[in-house]
């Protein structure tokens, strides 16, 4: 490779590296109102109470 094709590709790599990913849409929230709004996340008790749930047989 010469130099003037090394300082390209260095040219390239930080033009792409600088630049963020914009985020991914949820698409499905496009469509059906109901997905927009997103269940607050659960915390530690509430996630091991219901793994303790699905344990048990009833």
């Amino acid at each position: 490779m010469s130099k003037r094709d090394e300082q390209k590709i260095a040219k390239l790599i930080k033009k792409h590296a600088g630049s963020p990913r914009p985020a991914a849409k949820d698409r499905a929230a496009q469509y059906d109102d109901t997905l927009r709004q997103k269940p607050p996340a659960q915390d530690e008790d509430t996630k091991h109470f219901f793994k303790e749930m699905k344990r048990r047989e009833f």
